[in-house]
């Protein structure tokens, strides 16, 4: 069976909080709120079956699979 399709916006979000490691300042680059940031970023991982970024109190860090989509 095919994954469902990721749409470019959400690669970009993907690609914004693996540079900038915070949500919150993710969300402020691509000038969306932080929930729905974080909302985009778990369909992508729901649809990939795989967490690309590890949650931390400190922010976030990008997982071998999150590098991979990254790249």
């Amino acid at each position: 069976m095919e994954a469902p399709p990721i749409s470019t916006q959400q690669l970009a979000y993907v690609v914004a909080l693996a540079q900038h490691g915070s949500f919150g300042r993710a969300a402020a680059a691509c000038f969306v709120s932080q929930p729905g940031l974080s909302t985009q970023i778990r369909e992508v991982e729901r649809k990939l079956g795989v967490a690309l970024f590890e949650r931390t109190p400190r922010g976030v860090l990008v997982t071998a699979a999150g590098e991979e989509v990254v790249r």
